[in-house]
């Protein structure tokens, strides 16, 4: 179990609607630091334990740099990420394909493979992935991307316990954040989200299914494949 009681949390995507609510809510939970990380960090934070931070998370020479002054990291949290823009997998090109696997899947990689010696060396830690409800449901080149970094997470999650660095899954549906504010569709509140990912590290937890989506999705992979992808009934 990991506690966030004076733990030295670091959060990329920190300006984010999520990524505020991480830091808000580990700052209750009396964590002692929190490196609020982005390209361009706020400077408008209003307590004293936040550390604003450079972090461009596709450019390894920021990630190396980032590790270096945020050395005494215990909680490392992969909140950023980009979507896709509703891009149609048969007809884009693989260059921009690529563009959304390289911020959600290596530039991810790259950060916790910086940053794994950091937390060895502070006892082990922990590291918190964000995935989706759409690691399970494919809808175009980001659910593959959260597909990609979901496998990767459950590949890492056991190559760090030689450390004992837990590693914890969290998967979510929409939520209100800046991100999707221009879809219009039912919206979890991101404290809700974050509390419930807070809770599920504290506890032990090694995945964290965070709304009554995501629940429903990874449910439906026991299920046949129609019923996560009804186009497929009226195919056949």
């Amino acid at each position: 179990m990991t506690a966030l009681r004076n733990a030295v949390v670091l959060v990329t995507g920190a300006n984010g609607g999520l990524g505020r609510a991480f830091v808000a809510d580990a700052l209750q939970r009396g964590a002692a630091k929190v490196y609020a990380s982005a390209r361009t960090p706020r400077d408008d934070w209003n307590d004293p334990r936040i550390v604003p931070l450079t972090l461009d998370i596709n450019s390894p020479e920021s990630v190396a740099a980032a590790a270096e002054q945020a050395a005494d990291t215990t909680v490392l949290i992969n909140n950023a990420g980009i979507l896709d823009g509703g891009l149609p997998t048969l007809s884009t090109p693989l260059d921009a394909m690529r563009s959304v696997f390289e911020t959600n899947v290596f530039a991810q990689l790259s950060v916790i493979q910086t940053f794994a010696p950091v937390l060895a060396r502070n006892d082990g830690g922990a590291v918190i992935n964000v995935h989706s409800a759409l690691s399970w449901l494919g809808v175009g080149p980001y659910s593959a991307s959260k597909a990609a970094f979901w496998s990767f997470s459950n590949v890492l999650r056991v190559e760090l316990l030689e450390q004992k660095t837990h590693l914890l899954g969290a998967h979510l549906g929409y939520t209100d954040t800046p991100m999707i504010e221009a879809l219009d569709v039912p919206k979890e509140d991101p404290r809700d989200i974050v509390t419930a990912i807070f809770d599920g590290l504290e506890a032990g937890e090694h995945e964290v299914l965070a709304d009554d989506t995501s629940r429903q999705v990874k449910q439906g992979l026991s299920g046949p494949l129609s019923a996560l992808y009804p186009q497929l009934q009226t195919a056949s």
